[in-house]
């Protein structure tokens, strides 16, 4: 996938978080209590001013790009309840994902929420 840096996916993030995405930003440096809260029973990416607490304006992207969460990895596949893992149509550049990516980065998909709804029940 190509990425046109628009900050679309960065625009009121709703993305859930894994233990092991928590871990991963806490080893770079960050605070799980500064990056994430609790909404419900998922963990969350907390938005400042309407942005992903991550995202640079003055840059166009992500502080933490190389240790970001599986799930920015992954976008704009996301899932729908309907229809499994579809390519968000927010992304401009959704365009760009191949139907194989879109396979792949889709049971990779599967794999995290699965995951994330085990690490609920604990």
């Amino acid at each position: 996938m190509r990425c046109s840096r628009c900050g679309k996916c960065c625009e009121e993030t709703e993305m859930e978080v894994s233990n092991h995405d928590i871990k991963r930003l806490e080893e770079a440096g960050y605070h799980r209590d500064e990056f994430s809260f609790r909404d419900g029973h998922a963990i969350r990416l907390v938005n400042v001013d309407g942005r992903c607490y991550f995202y640079t304006s003055a840059e166009k992207g992500c502080r933490v790009y190389r240790d970001r969460p599986l799930g920015c990895r992954l976008y704009p596949v996301v899932y729908s309840a309907d229809d499994g893992a579809v390519i968000d149509g927010l992304c401009s550049m959704g365009h760009t994902i191949s139907e194989k990516e879109l396979k792949t980065k889709g049971k990779i998909l599967r794999k995290l929420l699965r995951k994330i709804d085990e690490e609920r029940k604990h």
